[in-house]
């Protein structure tokens, strides 16, 4: 109770305007993130964007699922794109970089857990301070989303692109979910729960995404999906 006394008097005493003049000059940082974002990403090409978790470890299967799907697309003429630090996003850089292909990573500045990895291209290592800034260039970017196991900042990502394309505000692309025993319970919660239980989703949007369990039927449900709408990725 003491504690939380403090904090409330702490925040009475706050100089309000002061902190309403920081957020006014904090939309010049925001815009500088996305000028720099937009200037370097434009030029890399087609590419997809490999989520997951940061804590996963070399030993881990996912970690060898992640680099094989990243080499078999750079086969295929994508780059990959990952959110830059250790874990699944690690696995597939280098899996990129073991092919030759381009190996992006949209970094973010956080207290723990994220650094960048050694297999992004030193030319394509960019920094965020801002989560959805840095989620604009995945968006924006990619071609197709390959969703490895992860917590909840992979979900956020995942879940964002559903509804952006759910609401037709961005152009459908693929969304492959890796790992049957991973992403089956959520997707049979999304089905009986805010499908047929509630009709809060349409029938359609379980078509938005596939689950898949191995590194060349993710690979090939992209190529897959871009034959079946009669569409190129954006070379």
């Amino acid at each position: 109770m003491e504690n939380d006394s403090r904090i409330a008097k702490k925040f009475k005493q706050k100089n309000w305007s002061e902190i309403k003049s920081n957020d006014s000059w904090s939309i010049f940082k925001i815009m500088g993130e996305f000028v720099e974002g937009y200037d370097r990403m434009g030029s890399i090409g087609p590419c997809v964007s490999i989520f997951g978790s940061a804590r996963t470890k070399p030993d881990n299967p996912y970690y060898q699922a992640a680099r094989d799907i990243a080499f078999l697309l750079t086969q295929k003429g994508y780059g990959v794109i990952t959110g830059g630090g250790p874990g699944i996003m690690e696995a597939a850089n280098k899996g990129a970089r073991e092919a030759n292909g381009i190996s992006v990573g949209l970094n973010i500045k956080l207290p723990f857990e994220q650094h960048s990895n050694d297999y992004i291209d030193t030319d394509k290592d960019i920094k965020f301070d801002y989560f959805f800034v840095r989620k604009v260039m995945f968006i924006k970017y990619s071609q197709g989303f390959v969703v490895m196991p992860g917590g909840f900042g992979t979900l956020d990502e995942m879940f964002e692109a559903l509804t952006l394309i759910q609401t037709d505000k961005i152009g459908r692309f693929p969304i492959i979910l890796f790992g049957k025993s991973f992403w089956g319970g959520l997707a049979d919660w999304i089905r009986t729960i805010l499908l047929e239980r509630d009709k809060n989703i349409n029938e359609e949007d379980m078509h938005l995404f596939i689950i898949v369990d191995s590194a060349q039927e993710a690979v090939n449900e992209i190529d897959k999906f871009y034959s079946r709408y009669l569409l190129k990725p954006n070379f």
